[in-house]
């Protein structure tokens, strides 16, 4: 495994972080899913077994289950001691100021743990980084580190270059997390923000490095591109090198769901060459020509985070817009026109949306959801069985 230091805090993790939002689920007919605890505790404890020493998870994550699940998980066999644990607190859970702190000792307990590794304040946006300061949040998590329940202040983010930089540098913070792939170079704090980070010495940790686990499926038209290049490497390597390559990046996280994508990921990141600096001129020349080949397809930037659920008429967003980017990757609408018929038949298809909106405003991609709804809708219809 290779392992970096993390920003100016004086230890080094494992360049692959294990992110806890995609642990592996049941599903039981209900409408919502539960995380698979003994599938999840194999996984979480054969990644700190081989080599994996950061874990990244939230308050919200698995609806409020995922922190108790890493928890129970990394209690044996001395595992939390040889870890750093990442966990988040989303400005819509704390309505009240008394929720902060309640909040936290729930995570506390949850996590069975006396300390928090690194706490981050969670998914500010330019709409709401003004109430992050006028709560004075930050002057909050200090009483925190001060107290000795958290080590380190962070936050994670979604939005624009410019509002980034300003969040950046106006605290001495520990961390940040940003989203960062193959397509997404330009977009939200972009590559220009992990270079900030870098010149500032703020540890930086990359979300989505598959975009929701788009970027690791080989389609015939990505891998007619790769297999141009002398060097054969599948989508998912390419993918995961690409961040690799930045100096200032200090660790990645990887929504894993099984264990077969953890072994895979593990054999990725221990590559002898899986350092900075890795890529080629000729390398980075092959990511820019998939990265125009998949700007060039029509899709909707949604990475499954569910941030936008739950909807009040109980429309599967996320599920929708990945059946649809499905469908447009693979340039195949049958199986995903099937699977929408489902969807229809559960009365959580898109026409159930009445453009309320309200999970635009939570949206961290910023994607107009009702107009991209219906684009869906028009797509998926009509398979008839």
């Amino acid at each position: 495994m290779q392992y970096r230091k993390y920003g100016k805090l004086g230890y080094e993790v494992s360049l692959l972080g294990v992110g806890c939002m995609r642990l592996p689920k049941i599903f039981d007919g209900s409408d919502k899913a539960k995380v698979d605890r003994e599938k999840a505790y194999e996984l979480l404890r054969y990644a700190a077994d081989h080599g994996v020493t950061y874990f990244d998870t939230a308050f919200g994550y698995h609806h409020q289950t995922s922190e108790e699940v890493l928890g129970e998980a990394l209690a044996e066999g001395g595992r939390r001691a040889r870890v750093k644990i990442a966990t988040k607190q989303p400005l819509m859970a704390m309505p009240q100021q008394s929720d902060i702190r309640r909040n936290l000792e729930n995570t506390l307990k949850k996590l069975r743990t006396d300390y928090i590794d690194i706490y981050l304040i969670h998914n500010i946006q330019p709409g709401t980084w003004a109430t992050v300061k006028e709560r004075k949040l930050i002057n909050e998590w200090e009483k925190f580190k001060a107290e000795g329940l958290i080590k380190a202040i962070g936050f994670s983010y979604h939005g624009d270059a410019g509002c980034f930089n300003k969040i950046l540098w106006h605290y001495d913070w520990d961390m940040c997390q940003i989203q960062q792939n193959i397509v997404d170079v330009d977009m939200q704090a972009g590559e220009q923000g992990i270079i900030e980070a870098g010149h500032k010495g703020c540890a930086c940790v990359i979300m989505e490095p598959l975009r929701g686990g788009g970027l690791a499926t080989e389609t015939k038209s990505v891998q007619a591109l790769y297999d141009t290049h002398p060097i054969k490497r599948r989508a998912v390597e390419w993918a995961f090198r690409h961040l690799i390559n930045y100096p200032q990046v200090s660790c990645i996280l990887s929504g894993v769901s099984t264990l077969e994508q953890l072994k895979d990921n593990i054999e990725i990141f221990s590559a002898h060459d899986a350092v900075a600096d890795c890529m080629s001129p000729s390398d980075k020349a092959l990511i820019e020509k998939v990265r125009k080949h998949y700007q060039s397809v029509k899709s909707i930037p949604c990475t499954g985070c569910e941030y936008c659920l739950p909807c009040p008429n109980g429309v599967q967003i996320p599920g929708i817009f990945s059946t649809y980017n499905d469908a447009m990757s693979f340039e195949n609408f049958d199986q995903p026109r099937r699977s929408y018929m489902f969807t229809q038949m559960a009365k959580q298809d898109a026409s159930q949306c009445v453009e309320c909106c309200q999970c635009e405003e939570k949206c961290p991609q910023h994607i107009k959801i009702s107009e991209q709804l219906q684009t869906a809708h028009k797509k998926l219809k009509g398979w008839i069985e």
